[in-house]
């Protein structure tokens, strides 16, 4: 059965949801290692988060791209990313999503999270049909994510590399199994619909 074109998967428990992000290890290694993120890291900037693995491995190129050498699986509440679902405004205009395009320019200043929808990846990081959710962190929602929403921290560059390896050699089985089991996020259909394009 085809997935559908836009659906929320993510590795979660009750209580919280995991997201992918990559780092120099200057950022990667001590946020890992303390378990949240240290004060090097720009609270006032945007950051992008990913719900999905495989399409953070193709962003990063597997933790091999300049200043994403360390891949980081950060385990926020579930609380936390409902919220920034909630105060999310579509990274670009769409007609008949939004009123006009300077009501959207006006939303999307005003947002503190925005969502971008990308096509998921294989293993061979080849694009698929459906999309994959990426969750655009800025001012207040960077804050809360770095300071209160964060419940661990884990560095899983060498579970990137010896997947990829297994891809490299054509073990595609064992490469999968390695995956994390990213399933469908409980979120009510309709608290998606303004965030769909």
């Amino acid at each position: 059965m085809a997935e559908p074109k836009y659906q929320l998967r993510s590795l979660h428990t009750d209580s919280t949801v995991t997201v992918y992000q990559a780092y120099s290890p200057e950022i990667g290694l001590p946020a890992a290692r303390d378990g949240r993120f240290p004060g090097a890291w720009k609270r006032d900037r945007m950051t992008w988060i990913k719900p999905s693995f495989l399409w953070m491995m193709y962003r990063c190129g597997w933790g091999s791209k300049a200043g994403q050498e360390t891949v980081l699986a950060v385990e926020i509440s579930r609380a936390g990313f409902e919220w920034a679902l909630e105060h999310a405004c579509l990274s670009h205009y769409e007609r008949g999503l939004h009123a006009d395009r300077a009501t959207w320019k006006r939303q999307l200043k005003r947002a503190p999270a925005r969502v971008q929808w990308d096509p998921e990846r294989d293993l061979h990081l080849r694009p698929l049909d459906h999309r994959s959710l990426q969750l655009g962190l800025a001012g207040e929602a960077a804050r809360l994510y770095a300071d209160e929403w964060t419940v661990s921290i884990t560095d899983i560059t060498s579970l990137a590399h010896t997947i990829h390896a297994h891809v490299q050699d054509g073990d595609l089985e064992p490469a999968r199994q390695l995956l994390p089991n990213e399933r469908p996020y409980p979120v009510a259909e309709g608290d998606l619909a303004h965030l769909r394009h």
